[in-house]
């Protein structure tokens, strides 16, 4: 079966394998781009929020390759997430295109449905070994990528020669793209490693530490939120993206996780609001217990769980002495206006610094 899924940050490495290895044919959606977006935005509601609109996109750019297939992931509790594949089913169906969706609900809710549609990915009579060694690989080879791409926004800040960071970083992607068993696997990321720590950089450069905190898929795709982490580090800035895919799988499919956020959250929103609405409070709590100077929240335009987060961060905000920057982002945004504001906060944040800690800083909401 041809297949293809969601386009999200670096994710596509690992589907691509996990697809081929289970007996598919994956279709690699196109990065994301205007057109995209462009896509989505004709054929969906005028009220969704970007990543429906940009998933949408990637669907029919997707079906313009061949697939006949898509798998994704649902949601739970008060968050639109939950109805994308049925809408966007419809929608296609409505433009003449019946493709099968599979739809992976979290397992830690319901682990009998998650398998049942977990099974339809799997070739007849699989053996259980053959299996849990497809899914081992892909299992390493996405810690690997997440691992590669924290070092690298380690570096960025302080390379000496501007951009280098990012080329040297795709060719780790590359390495890690060709590597299809285990040991392989480790040579690239190791090969990656060195790679990276050959840069040049300079280790005296006084950093601003900012944490990047929001909805999942306008944090981890940088097409939508306007390489939100590579723009600050470029301004040196230590950047912080709190969800990494591979943290979230681990703490939402495969054993409960994030309780520290759910604690930190706590004494400011105890109810599940969907999305990573109540991650957000938690996370900037936990930011400003590291000693972090700001924070920036991605969210899209009308992202009900991420409203509620806006709301709440402000008295956060004062408490805890940490500025919030929040960026709404839909279709209409732009990467010249996510700079200067970027470049505002930053100049905000260094004053501060510099002055000590003094007057309370008030969140600031940017769309």
């Amino acid at each position: 079966m041809r297949i293809t899924f969601p386009y999200m940050g670096h994710s596509h490495w690992v589907f691509r394998q996990l697809l081929s290895e289970l007996g598919h044919e994956p279709i690699v959606p196109p990065r994301p781009t205007k057109r995209t977006l462009d896509y989505g935005t004709r054929y969906a509601p005028e009220f969704a929020c970007i990543p429906f609109k940009v998933l949408l996109g990637s669907y029919l750019e997707a079906i313009e390759l061949g697939a006949e297939a898509v798998v994704t992931t649902g949601g739970v509790g008060p968050c639109r997430a939950g109805y994308y594949a049925p809408l966007h089913q419809r929608i296609l169906a409505d433009l003449g295109y019946d493709l099968d969706f599979i739809v992976l609900e979290p397992p830690l809710r319901n682990l009998k449905d998650f398998y049942r549609q977990l099974r339809k990915l799997f070739p007849p009579r699989i053996g259980i070994g053959k299996l849990l060694g497809i899914l081992s690989r892909a299992w390493v080879k996405l810690n690997a990528i997440d691992y590669l791409e924290r070092l690298s926004h380690q570096i960025r800040p302080r390379e000496l020669e501007p951009g280098r960071t990012t080329k040297v970083f795709e060719q780790c992607l590359e390495l890690l793209g060709a590597a299809t068993t285990v040991s392989e696997m480790k040579a690239a990321r190791e090969e990656g490693r060195r790679l990276l720590a050959e840069i040049p950089v300079d280790r005296e450069k006084e950093l601003l530490k900012i944490g990047i905190i929001g909805e999942i898929y306008v944090v981890l795709e940088p097409f939508i939120n306007h390489n939100v982490q590579i723009l600050l580090e470029e301004m040196g800035v230590l950047a912080d993206r709190s969800i990494y895919l591979a943290d979230w799988v681990r703490g939402n499919a495969l054993i409960p996780g994030e309780k520290d956020i759910k604690r930190a959250a706590r004494p400011y929103l105890k109810e599940l609001v969907g999305g990573h609405g109540l991650n957000s409070i938690g996370e900037t709590v936990l930011y400003a217990r590291r000693g972090f100077d700001g924070v920036v929240q991605l969210a899209p335009f009308a992202c009900i769980p991420e409203i509620v987060a806006k709301s709440i961060i402000p008295a956060v905000s004062s408490i805890l002495d940490i500025p919030v920057l929040t960026l709404f982002l839909d279709e209409q945004t732009g990467v010249a206006g996510i700079k200067t504001r970027l470049e505002a906060f930053v100049d905000l944040l260094w004053q501060k610094k510099r002055k000590g800690a003094g007057a309370q800083w008030k969140q600031v909401t940017l769309a």
